[in-house]
């Protein structure tokens, strides 16, 4: 029997049936992810006004190195160090790289800023696709391994929370006391909690290797509540991206404008 000959037609870009507003939504990440993307580019490397005793930025966190060597893991910044080499610079790859990789934030930058595809059944402005199956998307298999640093810098990022519990009391000491700032560093730490350990990555490795997981009680009861998170992973990542940027933003203006928290004790 014959078949016919099928043909393909060459869409042009962007072309599409359908009659929704299908743009605001890639425009709107776009925007979200830009507006972000500038105001942290400038936090980063200006390198300044990241800590408000006993405040400290976690765009700065943990701080490796300082200018006077006060707050900092290692003390003084090395003189060989280059200028725009900040202590965000020195730590913030793995927190970003985490974002970068994260299999929600691909499919939202993919369409936002590559058009790859702008949205679904709208044509894309490219002839070719190579997925990420070579190179340079290739790399956004290493997700799972960022996945252990950010773990990581969770609990870094809590230890924080516990430093901004306590305030210097004027006589060399430190007080007990809860400030706004300390209710703005934990709460980034609970967003940033529940898009991490809502990753996909950490479900996969927490339901992997069994064929059942109702053999496995533990890890059955992790997974339900790793797939919990996960179901609004999209909401914790827009949730934890805006506010880790306002609590940046806050200490950034507390040590600028040098003004005294309202703390309850």
């Amino acid at each position: 029997m014959a078949h016919p000959e099928l043909t393909l037609v060459e869409n042009r870009p962007f072309q599409t049936q359908r009659k929704d507003t299908w743009w605001v939504q890639p425009l709107a990440v776009f925007i979200g992810l830009g507006v972000f993307i500038v105001y942290a580019t400038f936090r980063v490397f200006w390198g300044q006004h990241y800590l408000h005793d006993p405040y400290l930025s976690p765009f700065y966190s943990p701080l490796l190195f300082s200018p006077d060597g006060s707050h900092s893991w290692f003390g003084v910044m090395p003189e060989w160090m280059p200028a725009f080499i900040t202590p965000a610079v020195l730590i913030l790859w793995a927190p970003l790289g985490f974002r970068f990789t994260c299999y929600y934030y691909r499919g939202a930058y993919y369409k936002a800023f590559w058009a790859d595809p702008p949205s679904c059944s709208v044509s894309e402005p490219r002839k070719g696709y190579r997925g990420e199956h070579s190179f340079p998307l290739v790399v956004q298999n290493i997700h799972r391994y960022f996945m252990y640093i950010a773990i990581i810098f969770l609990g870094i990022l809590s230890y924080d929370v516990w430093l901004a519990l306590w305030f210097d009391d004027g006589n060399g000491g430190k007080t007990f006391g809860i400030g706004i700032g300390t209710i703005i560093l934990a709460g980034n730490v609970v967003f940033l909690g529940g898009y991490t350990l809502g990753c996909h990555s950490l479900r996969h490795l927490v339901g992997g290797a069994v064929n059942l997981l109702s053999k496995a009680p533990i890890r059955r009861n992790m997974y339900n509540c790793i797939s919990c998170l996960n179901s609004k992973h999209m909401l914790w990542a827009w949730m934890s991206l805006c506010w880790v940027g306002f609590s940046d933003l806050y200490v950034f203006l507390a040590s600028i404008y040098d003004f005294k928290d309202w703390i309850t004790f």
